[in-house]
């Protein structure tokens, strides 16, 4: 199961080298439209291949199906590649406050705040929750959080959440669609989540940037039981569930 289609899909395809002919089938929970959490669909290497089955879920947009929307992206001038050109079979589900079955994997679908029609995933499998919400406009008062937001992090053993902002950043981009690391630690609070991950890092942040942001929302999340706050990076693996 894939959270969105990013360039973090070139390095999934390590894990199944070139040459390799089993067959790749997965589910995509696409949180909106936004390139850069779609970008990576044409660098899949294994999108090529007519063994490949890729089912992608996403938000219902008003210009149109899914289907029709990718088709858009995906064209000259643009791009080289156009998307009904890919090899491997895709399957598209349009969804928005749903409630689904995905092979063994219970999945919830809530719209979250954001620039654009946006929704948020809680995923149950094998004993483990995880809410993915990638990007979310935090309200001007920081002091509240949407109920479709706490009911996809309502006790989930991990919670992947935007964090892009500094509390000055915010106040200079206030409707940019995103929010404050405080705002995250609040989510997982109000919603009494277990582990935080945080997400979506602005890109003028230093390494020295981030790990001074994620030792304060360490220290801030111990004062109210928070078990372990994370600042995500390129090749994190969590284990969660008793397997």
């Amino acid at each position: 199961m894939l959270l969105d289609l990013g360039t973090g899909l070139r390095l999934l395809a390590e894990a199944y080298p070139a040459g390799d002919s089993r067959p790749f089938h997965a589910a995509a929970l696409i949180t909106h439209l936004h390139w850069d959490h779609v970008q990576g669909l044409p660098f899949f290497p294994h999108i090529h291949q007519p063994s490949t089955h890729l089912d992608i879920y996403g938000p219902r947009q008003d210009e149109g199906p899914l289907h029709e929307v990718f088709d858009g992206l995906m064209r000259p001038p643009y791009f080289p590649v156009q998307f009904t050109q890919l090899r491997g079979t895709i399957e598209f589900h349009d969804v928005l406050d749903d409630d689904l079955s995905i092979g063994n994997a219970k999945v919830k679908v809530r719209q979250v705040p954001h620039v654009g029609t946006t929704v948020g995933y809680r995923i149950e499998w094998g004993g483990a929750t995880v809410a993915y919400v990638s990007d979310h406009q935090a309200p001007l008062s920081l002091d509240r959080v949407a109920d479709s937001v706490l009911e996809l992090c309502d006790g989930a053993d991990l919670v992947i959440h935007d964090a892009q902002y500094t509390p000055e950043e915010f106040t200079k981009k206030p409707d940019w669609g995103h929010c404050t690391v405080d705002y995250a630690l609040l989510v997982a609070r109000e919603a009494g989540a277990h582990r935080l991950v945080l997400f979506h890092h602005d890109p003028s942040h230093s390494d020295d940037d981030m790990d001074a942001m994620v030792a304060d929302a360490q220290a801030k999340a111990a004062a109210f039981g928070l078990n372990e706050v994370v600042g995500a990076y390129e090749g994190l693996t969590l284990t969660l569930g008793s397997t």
